[in-house]
């Protein structure tokens, strides 16, 4: 059969379960006050270290399939790498390639997009109102009010981890190069993936921008509205559809807190909350003489320029499904929706997109459901999706309902730096009765405190969180050892262990993915001399699946990148 693994001739596994524990955002630090993974007490951590199957795997840059090492990995790619056993060119570098190809500027919905909002003026000058020599003033009103908007909403920033503004303006420059009259930007700031209170530098980058653009070809682009990705827009897994609404209401229907502009409404925002970041700013909507720039209308068009796929799902939904039972729309508009890729392939969320995701095949749940192998998977809503979607290949649903069981503990909705400890315990627990069943012979879990507190800032919770993790670490690994199995222990990127930098002798609050490495260690209750440690001259995330599959039994596939294990 296609996907049939063939046994190992000195190894057939252990008696008990394989459980990888996926520690997410937790890397290795600088090992100073900066490093919450060092400051934190973390007796499990330590004692791993000091094994003989501990090391380190690079889990950013080209190891996960980014364009350059000077890139931070995320949980997308890696969760992707994981379950792969292999690297793939990833959304970033996709988008990047088929922009400075030009490729993205060929297809047939760029032109259907572009031409659906050019094509109300070509109408318009047609007909005989526009023939009037005496008619230039009416012509001009008439062309304002019925001429439509191409509309761009995402992430503002170069975090380069679910959109990079280079993208962006290389849209906008192409749109008024071809005549595209009207655009609006609507702006999703970030303070996550980049310096927690920049947005102000990356509006007036796309000020500056349009400016320039409505200046040499006469086009009128500005920006109509915006908020922080935590509370506008960018909800994921149906965590809190009102973070989508805030961004529906804002975008679409022009309400929310009424600005001059974008600056002006950070500015305004943060004057009145010093401890403002900028991924939980307030949504606003930019108005002239009292009224709403840039709403969404009949005959528009909008391209949501994100290429990551989770936080892009939901607002996706709202636009394209016409039984959606979220929250109440209140006006849906006519419009042609596409985004930069697609978000999920499966229910092909959405149906247009620019860019062609990563086609990644022969993950390492298709390989185990195929060779009869029982495995479950679970986190919290927070990063279920990734042990499920994004460990399947960016493919929602289970491989083989028969020999799988997913299974998603509710997140609590709340800033994650006031719950640190999040749901780890529950997660644990829930993991050690799936273990103590003896059903699964192997089992994958992800707690999402190092990156989801880490991406707070917040130096105690961010401790708090990376001691819970490792308390729960402990329980798992006293679990599987009573069973006689294996844990393996890796993280997707790091977090938690950058704080803060140091930056002309000031700290700044660190709310990114650090470019740390990761840890990897492996704790075998039966061991027995079989194997050591590869230690490969370049090892990564993608090197974790052949490594399963050798502690299951068996040999890897030979497309998979080599294990990190070598028997002896």
């Amino acid at each position: 059969m296609a996907f049939e693994l063939k046994k190992l001739n000195n190894f057939n596994g252990r008696r008990g379960p394989l459980l990888f524990v996926i520690m997410d955002g937790v890397g290795i630090g600088k090992r100073d006050e900066s490093d919450g993974v060092f400051v934190a007490q973390t007796p499990t951590l330590d004692n791993l270290e000091k094994s003989a199957f501990y090391t380190a795997l690079q889990a950013h840059g080209t190891a996960v399939g980014m364009p350059s090492d000077a890139d931070m990995g995320n949980s997308e790619v890696g969760h992707n790498a994981l379950g792969a056993g292999r690297v793939f060119e990833q959304g970033a570098a996709l988008v990047s390639a088929s922009i400075e190809q030009g490729d993205v500027f060929k297809t047939d919905i760029w032109n259907q997009l572009t031409a659906r909002v050019k094509n109300n003026e070509n109408f318009l000058r047609s007909h005989s109102l526009a023939q009037k020599d005496n008619a230039s003033s009416d012509v001009r009103v008439s062309l304002d009010n019925v001429q439509k908007t191409l509309h761009f909403i995402g992430l503002l920033s170069d975090g380069n981890v679910h959109s990079h503004i280079d993208h962006l303006l290389a849209l906008l420059k192409k749109c008024a190069s071809i005549g595209v009259k009207k655009v609006c930007v609507h702006v999703l700031l970030d303070g996550r993936d980049v310096y927690e209170k920049s947005a102000v530098k990356y509006i007036e980058q796309t000020e500056n921008f349009l400016s320039s653009l409505n200046e040499e070809f006469s086009v009128d682009y500005k920006i109509a509205s915006g908020g922080g990705r935590m509370v506008t827009t960018m909800d994921r897994y149906n965590a809190d559809w009102s973070v989508v609404k805030r961004g529906w209401d804002a975008h679409v229907l022009g309400k929310g807190r009424f600005f001059s502009s974008a600056k002006e409404a950070v500015e305004t925002y943060y004057s009145e909350d010093a401890k403002m970041t900028d991924q939980y700013l307030n949504s606003f909507v930019i108005v002239k003489d009292g009224k709403p720039v840039g709403t969404i209308n009949d005959g528009d068009a909008v391209i949501f320029f994100n290429f990551r796929g989770d936080r892009a799902i939901e607002i996706t939904r709202a636009f394209e499904e016409k039984d959606f039972k979220e929250f109440d729309r209140e006006r849906v508009p006519d419009v042609l929706y596409a985004g930069m890729m697609q978000y999920d392939g499966d229910l092909q969320i959405p149906k247009n997109y620019l860019v062609n995701p990563p086609q990644i095949d022969k993950t390492v749940s298709e390989y185990l459901c195929a060779n009869g192998i029982k495995s479950f998977a679970i986190s919290e809503t927070q990063k279920y999706g990734h042990v499920t979607y994004f460990w399947n290949g960016n493919k929602s649903g289970y491989v083989d309902e028969k020999m799988e069981k997913y299974i998603e503990v509710p997140s609590d909705r709340i800033q994650f730096d006031q719950a640190p400890k999040m749901k780890a315990y529950e997660i644990a627990e829930e993991t050690i009765k799936l273990l103590k069943s003896g059903e699964f012979k192997f089992g994958r879990v992800n707690f999402p405190n190092g990156d989801m507190v880490g991406h707070t800032g917040k130096e105690d919770a961010i401790v708090t969180a990376v001691e819970t993790v490792d308390a729960c670490l402990g329980k798992l690994i006293a679990t599987v050892k009573e069973l006689g199995g294996i844990v393996v222990v890796s993280a997707d990127h790091g977090n938690a262990d950058e704080m803060f930098t140091i930056s002309k002798g000031k700290k700044v609050v660190s709310t990114a993915h650090s470019l740390n490495k990761v840890p990897f260690a492996i704790i075998d209750s039966g061991y027995k001399n079989e194997y050591v440690m590869a230690h490969l001259s370049k090892q990564g995330l993608s090197n974790v699946a052949a490594t399963l599959l050798n502690l299951l039994g068996f040999e890897a596939p030979k497309e998979y990148d080599p294990s990190l294990i070598k028997f002896v």
